[in-house]
């Protein structure tokens, strides 16, 4: 009875500390929330505590042996399923890396409390909050993040205009793609490109930067 007890606190702790790390997903508007790390951790947990006393009985069969740490192993490999899902590639774009590495991370404590080491646990999560926020807070001056801009405009010097705004030492243009439209008689020009900029220069700045130029409409910042 004792031991069921310690199961479902191992389960518990678990459940609670990939939640936090949810918490912070959930904060930063990611797909994967503190409901998805929370089920991740506490599934994780479960199957190390499976893996480890699940097979007990069997063990006591002088024919039988067996390697404990085959199935909490395959969580590692399995969680790669999840992650993927994450990630999105998109014209040069990559999105949802961090939170794949933090779905992986989780799945980690999960399995050590589901050990019975809760220190690890807990400290691996400490350590995972701050390499998601503390180490943004710190670096984001240095850093570059890429965002699409989908914009349309009828005036081809701006075009050169917008360029030239973003060919600054806070932006760089990672790829320009123009396309000439013909709806009846007037022309106008559907422009995505993407760019890398400062870490603190958010969608928003962008979208301010763009609306300088009263003939552009823009469509789409990602």
């Amino acid at each position: 009875m004792m031991l069921n007890m310690d199961f479902v606190l191992r389960l518990l702790v678990a459940g609670i500390l990939g939640a936090i790390i949810g918490l912070d997903r959930e904060y930063r508007a990611k797909e994967a929330g503190y409901r998805t790390h929370f089920l991740v951790s506490l599934g994780s947990a479960l199957i190390m505590i499976v893996s480890q006393y699940g097979f007990q009985e069997i063990i006591k069969e002088n024919s039988v042996t067996l390697d404990p740490s085959r199935v909490a192993a395959q969580v590692v490999s399995g969680i790669g399923f999840i992650g993927a899902g994450t990630i999105i590639f998109q014209k040069q774009i990559v999105r949802g890396l961090t939170t794949a590495a933090g779905i992986w991370a989780t799945a980690g404590i999960g399995l050590a409390v589901g050990a019975g080491m809760y220190t690890i646990g807990i400290a691996a999560m400490v350590l995972t909050l701050i390499g998601l926020e503390l180490l943004s807070y710190l670096f984001k001056s240095i850093g570059m993040k890429s965002s699409m801009v989908s914009f349309s405009t009828t005036n081809k010097d701006t075009l050169k205009l917008i360029a030239d705004r973003f060919n600054s030492k806070d932006y760089l243009i990672v790829s320009y793609e123009m396309e000439t439209l013909h709806p009846g008689e007037a022309e106008f020009y559907q422009v995505t490109m993407v760019i890398k900029s400062k870490r603190n220069n958010d969608e928003g700045h962008l979208l301010s930067l763009i609306q300088e130029f009263p003939d552009v409409t823009v469509q789409r910042i990602e």
